[in-house]
């Protein structure tokens, strides 16, 4: 019995006692792991997946963690610029064992899933950001409802409804609120004493 298996971008046939090296998998030697990932059963009763069998799984024992051979990167740039580079790189690989294939009840075996190795210095994302964004957004629509249209207004038009909103009067409560004091301290526009009066008949309702 075989099986044609997934892992770290690639597809790999095998059968039991078979000897790999796969993409670097987050397990230490001696673990075992199973790779859930199966794409087909062979044997007497083949078995395709769509896209994997379910209940599927072959099971491992990790040899040890390795590194392939080098690959050499050698870049020669002519005429003009004659410079030249070369880069080697080693990639990280885990040797593994074929233990077992099983048709059905992978699920259940309580075995550990191989899963391939976070990039080292690369974190979890934060769940706080999101839950904070989350609450801005909650927050807008609130704040949203609670401002009035300022250009029912006689004599208010868009800019000067703008230039209300910039100095912190979003609502008609807002104006109807003002004392001369404070009318007097507005620079960005002129409020006008009947703009207070019917801020006060519509801030009622």
């Amino acid at each position: 019995m075989f099986a044609v298996l997934k892992t770290g971008g690639k597809q790999y046939k095998v059968q039991a006692g078979d000897i790999l090296r796969v993409e670097k998998l987050a397990a230490d030697a001696g673990e075992t792991v199973q790779f859930n990932d199966v794409l087909m059963l062979g044997g007497d009763a083949p078995v395709v997946g769509a896209p994997f069998v379910a209940g599927a799984g072959v099971q491992a024992e990790v040899i040890e963690q390795i590194k392939g051979d080098k690959v050499i990167n050698f870049v020669k740039r002519r005429r003009k610029h004659s410079s030249k580079r070369t880069v080697g790189h080693r990639q990280k690989l885990t040797l593994v064992k074929i233990t077992d294939i099983l048709a059905s009840g992978a699920d259940k075996s309580g075995i550990k899933a191989a899963t391939g190795s976070a990039p080292a210095g690369e974190a979890a994302p934060v769940a706080k950001k999101p839950a904070k964004k989350a609450e801005a957004k909650a927050e807008a629509p609130a704040a949203a409802a609670a401002a009035d249209d300022l250009t029912q207004l006689t004599g208010v038009g868009p800019a000067a409804a703008k230039k209300l909103n910039e100095a912190g009067i979003e609502s008609f409560a807002a104006l109807a609120a003002l004392s001369d004091d404070q009318i007097a301290a507005i620079e960005t526009v002129k409020v006008k004493p009947e703009w207070v009066e019917q801020a006060k008949d519509l801030a009622k309702g």
